[in-house]
């Protein structure tokens, strides 16, 4: 049997998850880990594959910003669909060499989820001319309950599904649901009229892929878990957010205070000492509510990390003073232009938030 490693995210932001995806499909390539499946969760999105009509984004502008919604061009397949909260995304990072048969890949997903849902008591299937999993496939209004949009390339994948279990579904009223005009969308919540986490969802569907797959499954987690301390400072010309600068041998990028969460601390116990270690300031620190994770190159692999959110304000004396092992330069940067230097989509999601706190 094949080795197949399962990882549980939690939310990634969506720029993340495609640099994630690169991350695995790397090393996949390089033989340094065998077949993924990335379980995860994304924020409202709106994805457009390679024969997506964009009349099919039935919203307008205005409406997608009122509702936090942000459109991205990909290179999967299909049409416009949606991803958000309460959604199972799963991205298999698969080796297809040992068999080359892109329509036997596409239906033994499909077959997975049918799979994962019968666990719970849903019977569901696919439509032959249409892609996905779909509950009552033979009435006169199919509704789909998950989505499939793949890439291949060399025969490794990327992409994968999306399985609604407590989506909100009036978000799929802003497009056409992969161009299908005849169907409705569904979830495992309004199927069977309860909750049902996300975890529980993706245990199923990653037994059920091992078992269509004939795959001997592990499962993984983050390696490591981070935080990051956006500290604001207030200006006569509005908010300012310290960022530091890497030295080469680590990066050589601004950042905003970020580090490890050390054995035996807490996230606030983090936060609080790497803003003094790397400022030399101790401040109170207020956490942002906000996790997020991704995958950092490192040596070949992919170094995934969970990374905690907090907050800072700065007041008085702005004068940093660095620990020269780690940055070489800081800066005090307005609110309008902080957010083009930094390098990963969960760090500007962080000053976001820490702006609109203080």
């Amino acid at each position: 049997m094949r080795p197949l490693e399962a990882w549980r995210l939690g939310r990634v932001e969506y720029v993340d998850g495609l640099s994630t995806q690169a991350s695995f499909g790397s090393a996949l390539a390089e033989g340094l880990v065998p077949d993924s499946l990335l379980l995860l969760e994304h924020p409202p999105v709106l994805t457009l594959g390679r024969s997506a009509k964009r009349e099919n984004i039935v919203a307008s502008p205005e409406a997608l910003a009122a509702e936090g919604v942000e459109v991205f061009d990909t290179d999967r397949g299909g049409d416009v669909t949606y991803h958000g909260p309460g959604q199972v995304v799963g991205y298999p990072i698969f080796e297809l060499r040992h068999r080359p048969d892109v329509r036997r890949y596409i239906r033994d997903l499909e077959e997975s989820i049918v799979r994962a849902l019968a666990r719970f008591g849903i019977v569901a299937a696919h439509i032959p001319k249409w892609p996905g999993v779909w509950v009552r496939p033979d009435g006169p209004r199919p509704e789909k309950i998950a989505a499939i949009g793949v890439h291949i390339a060399r025969w490794r994948t990327r992409h994968g599904f999306a399985l609604n279990v407590s989506t909100q579904l009036a978000h799929f009223g802003l497009i056409v649901p992969c161009g299908i005009r005849e169907g409705g969308v569904t979830s495992v919540e309004r199927e069977l009229g309860r909750r049902v986490g996300l975890a529980e969802a993706e245990t199923a569907l990653a037994e059920s892929v091992a078992e269509v797959f004939g795959s001997a499954l592990t499962w993984r987690a983050p390696q490591e878990r981070t935080v990051s301390v956006v500290a604001v400072r207030r200006t006569d010309d509005g908010p300012k957010v310290l960022l530091l600068h890497r030295v080469a041998a680590r990066g050589g990028f601004w950042q905003v205070v970020t580090g490890r969460v050390e054995e035996g601390e807490d996230g606030p116990g983090a936060a609080a000492r790497e803003l003094r270690e790397e400022s030399g300031r101790s401040l109170p620190v207020t956490g942002l509510g906000y996790r997020h994770s991704c995958a950092r190159e490192g040596e070949g692999l992919p170094r995934v990390v969970e990374e905690e959110a907090f907050f800072a304000r700065w007041d008085g004396d702005p004068a940093v003073c660095l620990d020269p092992r780690e940055h070489d330069a800081f800066e005090w940067v307005r609110a309008d232009a902080v957010l083009e230097r930094l390098p990963y989509e969960g760090l500007k999601v962080a000053v976001r938030l820490a702006l609109a706190r203080g």
